[in-house]
């Protein structure tokens, strides 16, 4: 397999990114800068001529994983529309393509900060994307909200004063994962391969502790994200090994592995992190964690689950949380021109700091902590039936 997406599937993704776009809601014009356009929402009132200013989204709208990219953009923009409407704001979000690289965040995130009229900004998606421009978006006294990254060192190394996060990190998810591995896969030895970001590294270092602690043999691997052949890894899988556990951010890779195992008759059953939660991954019999609920499943989204299915109908749990971070900024917004102000950097930060949210989209409260950790996230993982879809295991 190709880690780089086929004619086919770049065929593919360039229809859902269509099926992304603008909606009858909102429209679309050039961005200032040549990686991002903007989609400003209507809205209504006179209240928005006073409350105008704009914000940034930094996702992987194309590249490897430009499925999820496109399903984070479709549900922020479904959140500045709601939001405006709403409040009665005229909030414009700039859409900036990252390609999940640390590179190319960088420069979207300068041409962010040195937009004046900026204030805020949703992403970006991966934990070696928000490494690579927190302290640029610190430096600009700008808060950015991601919906996925889940690395513990964002929020603890102090070098990024100005993030925050509405999804669980990765020294809660790691342990659960293992817990439950150990609890009902009952596996003697196991296989757990990195893909050499920061993202999975980090997940591994927290898992592979807990499984030696319970005397499971395990094997640690390590393939680049970029790697095109997996049939080294496979022959590594011994019948002793029953559990491949992949913390992946690219789940058409965690795929292709999987069908390379079904191809060499071998029996392991994949356990997927959150990157893996993706219609791009629907190996039957695996298990996959992630931050974010089924939001279909919860009674008061029902309203946001109809429009989802017109703007992303295959949406995961990528979305909603970016919902949710694209709200929380939107709400701060508000709240400064409530109280008179124009909205700018500082007071949109302060606003968000001060976020107390008693529900959202994500069935639980908001409201971070000084570090800019969501208090209380929760954890959820699914197992992949026999048609490919996802179905509730458990929950933190």
């Amino acid at each position: 397999m190709k880690v780089r997406i086929s004619l086919a599937a770049m065929a593919l993704t360039a229809l859902v990114a269509a099926g992304c776009g603008s909606s009858s809601s909102s429209s679309t014009s050039s961005a200032s800068s040549s990686s991002g356009s903007s989609t400003q929402a209507a809205a209504s009132g006179s209240s928005s001529k006073s409350c105008t200013t704009s914000i940034g989204i930094e996702a992987p709208i194309t590249g490897q994983v430009a499925v999820l990219g496109d399903e984070q953009l479709a549900f922020a923009q479904l959140a500045v529309a709601a939001d405006n409407k709403a409040n009665g704001t005229n909030i414009t979000l700039v859409q900036g393509d990252t390609q999940l690289m640390p590179a190319q965040a960088t420069t979207v995130t300068q041409q962010f900060t040195s937009n004046s009229k900026m204030v805020a900004v949703v992403g970006p998606a991966g934990s070696q994307e928000v490494e690579a421009v927190g302290p640029l978006f610190g430096r600009a006294g700008m808060a950015f909200i991601s919906g996925s990254a889940t690395n513990p060192t964002l929020t603890t190394s102090g070098k990024n004063p100005t993030f925050f996060r509405v999804v669980s990190r990765d020294d809660v998810q790691g342990p659960e994962d293992a817990r439950f591995v150990i609890s009902h896969l009952h596996p003697k030895a196991l296989m757990i391969v990195d893909d050499q970001e920061v993202y999975s590294t980090g997940l591994v270092a927290s898992m592979i502790p807990v499984f030696k602690a319970a005397g499971i043999k395990v094997d640690h691997e390590s393939v680049s994200q970029k790697v095109t052949d997996f049939s080294s890894l496979v022959a590594k899988v011994t019948p002793q090994t029953t559990v491949v556990v992949l913390p992946w951010q690219v789940a058409a890779n965690g795929e292709q592995f999987g069908k390379d195992l079904q191809q060499e008759h071998k029996n392991a059953t994949i356990v997927g992190t959150d990157g893996m939660q993706s219609s791009s991954f629907t190996i039957p019999g695996s298990y996959v964690s992630a931050f974010g609920p089924d939001i279909t499943a919860i009674p008061s989204d029902a309203t946001l689950v109809a429009a989802a299915k017109v703007k992303y109908p295959k949406f995961g749990t990528f979305g909603p949380p970016v919902y949710a971070a694209t709200h929380v900024i939107d709400d701060a917004i508000a709240s400064v021109c409530k109280s008179g102000q124009t909205p700018t950097r500082a007071n949109v930060l302060a606003a968000i700091k001060a976020t107390n949210e008693p529900t959202s989209v994500l069935g639980q409260p908001i409201k971070f902590d000084s570090k800019g950790d969501l208090i209380n996230a929760k954890w959820f993982l699914f197992k992949i039936n026999s048609t490919g879809k996802y179905v509730l295991v458990t929950n933190s």
